[in-house]
């Protein structure tokens, strides 16, 4: 499915479904602008305020919504001031960082990455682990690590052939509560969803017999 692009008076709204893992925080915080189950047009930029329009954008953990004023005064799509990257419950890592995969820059900085193993839009997550009934902690225990001497810049996501995604650049790991656990230049996240230390990799994909592309 192409892009949805539906353009408002002062605000353009992006959808990108196949990066959608309803998360539900744009239909519950604004289901005036995001209509669910209806025939025909569901999103409505001019139902409420540009700036609330685009606090949707910056709500939304996978990157498939995005937002830009008409004017081109603003969007959002900004890096941000510190990279993170969020182990969600049960789920996949959100990561927020300006972003790269395979060193392709995209637009959004904001993307939701599998860790169940059992996405088909790898390296993005489908929602596949709530039918998989996927578990992990959201919760990792922390490690030692110095601070980090800058906390932005680039950010580059490869998915390892029939292994774990390799995230280097300046990164923060966060946990489901707002815990930093670790801080790191370089670190190898588990996708196939069998490690014993999630979100890192263990080498587990190996004995699994894990295929994913690189």
């Amino acid at each position: 499915m192409a892009e949805e692009v539906v353009k408002g008076e002062t605000v353009t709204i992006r959808y990108d479904a196949r990066r959608c893992i309803h998360s539900r925080g744009c239909v519950l915080g604004y289901p005036n602008v995001y209509v669910p189950n209806v025939k025909g047009e569901w999103i409505h930029p001019d139902a409420a305020s540009a700036e609330q329009v685009m606090h949707t954008a910056f709500n939304c953990p996978s990157g498939a919504i995005r937002v830009s004023y008409n004017d081109g005064s603003a969007h959002s799509d900004l890096p941000p001031v510190v990279n993170t990257v969020r182990v969600r419950e049960n789920g996949p890592l959100a990561i927020e960082v300006e972003l790269s995969i395979r060193g392709e820059r995209q637009a959004s900085p904001r993307a939701t990455l599998c860790r169940c193993g059992q996405s088909r839009h790898k390296p993005f997550c489908d929602g596949a682990h709530v039918e998989a009934g996927f578990t992990a902690t959201g919760e990792p225990a922390a490690r030692p690590a110095e601070a980090l001497a800058v906390r932005n810049g680039p950010v580059d996501v490869q998915p390892q052939l029939n292994g774990p995604l390799r995230i280097a650049g300046n990164l923060e790991i966060v946990s489901g509560t707002g815990r930093t656990i670790n801080k790191v230049k370089q670190a190898y996240f588990c996708r196939c969803g069998q490690s014993k230390n999630k979100p890192y990799c263990d080498g587990s994909h190996k004995a699994a017999g894990f295929v994913a592309g690189a």
